[in-house]
């Protein structure tokens, strides 16, 4: 290893803006039991296909719509 490194030309990481958050969230268990079931058939863990479900509403701006009766 070297004693120092020289960082004068170094540029910032383009995809800092995608980092993801940590953040604690409350789910019913029906609801993780259904991601577990489709990341064992697809291969991708639940957490990772939770996250693509939420993104793909958010880009595409999806409404809520419920009523209370």
């Amino acid at each position: 290893m070297r004693e120092e490194y020289d960082f004068s030309n170094a540029r910032r990481n383009p995809y800092v803006k995608k980092a993801k958050k940590q953040i604690t969230i409350n789910l019913d268990s029906d609801t993780v039991d259904y991601f577990k079931a489709q990341a064992e058939r697809s291969g991708i863990p639940y957490q990772t296909l939770i996250n693509l479900y939420l993104s793909d509403c958010a880009t595409k701006k999806r409404e809520l719509h419920m009523s209370w009766k």
